[in-house]
């Protein structure tokens, strides 16, 4: 299969202290996924702790040309991050090629 390119995708756990309902965390993370989207074009889903007030997990995904570019848009996303969050987020990385996915998605399905 030709054509190339890069995902990395960031598991973000997110600590809220200040937040006192399920709504006031929504808000917070929809503050959270409009930036990552708007700064980096990124694509993120809440993923775990859907009902707990105070924590919540994030998937980001982020697509790019080079393995190079995209660790330097994951770079971006953890540095806003930690910025807007300094003691309240734990960030989990993985880049890896099409090539890469491809091959694990033969695996999978037996093939050689």
């Amino acid at each position: 299969m030709a054509g190339g390119g890069f995902v990395a995708v960031l598991v973000v756990h997110l600590h809220f202290p200040q937040v006192q309902s399920l709504k006031g965390k929504r808000r917070e993370l929809q503050r959270v996924k409009a930036q990552l989207h708007g700064r980096l074009g990124a694509t993120v889903a809440e993923t775990d702790h859907h009902e707990l007030w105070q924590r919540s997990t994030l998937t980001a995904a982020l697509a790019a040309r080079t393995g190079r570019d995209a660790q330097e848009l994951a770079d971006c996303a953890e540095r806003w991050l930690h910025a807007n969050w300094p003691e309240g987020v734990r960030i989990e990385r993985l880049v890896r090629s099409l090539e890469d996915l491809r091959d694990i998605q033969v695996r999978s399905d037996g093939g050689g």
